[in-house]
């Protein structure tokens, strides 16, 4: 199968809308069960880290049981990193654009910004993401997800809903 632009925009925007009205569930079903989710750190001298195994990123899930696990703690408000009331959130893409597609699969990179309400503060994030969907069945999943996020200094913990 092949995927257009417009294919990946509508997936993507699918899949803020799944984070901006919290349906979790059908937020997880955009993710192929062995999907990564990788939010690098920048270390001391501006750079990225480049290895979750090796060093610290603000967020890294290898598969989709991680990120199925941090919803369970959403849901059930059994996290302490878990924002009560969660915030109200405004995800918003731009520059999306195909980087590399085959039969099989596809790159797409993309900037987005996202608005956070909480406790009468708008938090903003901002940076650059990176996917690799699977568009070999009905469906694109995506099977990895790199999260740059591009804030030099953070408030407090960052969840899933924040990126």
């Amino acid at each position: 199968m092949s995927i257009s632009i417009d294919q990946v925009n509508k997936f993507l925007f699918e899949e803020a809308r799944y984070l901006d009205d919290k349906e979790w569930d059908s937020w997880l079903e955009m993710y192929a069960a062995d999907a990564s989710y990788w939010v690098p750190s920048w270390d001391d001298t501006g750079e990225l880290t480049e290895d979750p195994q090796t060093e610290i990123s603000l967020m890294y899930y290898a598969s989709r049981s991680g990120l199925e696990d941090r919803v369970f703690r959403i849901n059930t408000d059994k996290s302490s990193a878990t924002s009560l009331p969660q915030p109200r959130t405004s995800h918003n893409l731009s520059n999306i654009e195909i980087v590399e597609a085959s039969d099989e699969q596809c790159k797409v990179r993309f900037n987005w910004v996202n608005y956070a309400y909480r406790y009468e503060h708008v938090y903003t994030y901002f940076g650059t993401s990176f996917y690799t969907l699977d568009i070999s069945g009905e469906r694109p999943k995506i099977k990895a997800k790199k999260v740059v996020l591009k804030n030099d200094y953070i408030h407090h913990v960052v969840d899933i809903y924040h990126l």
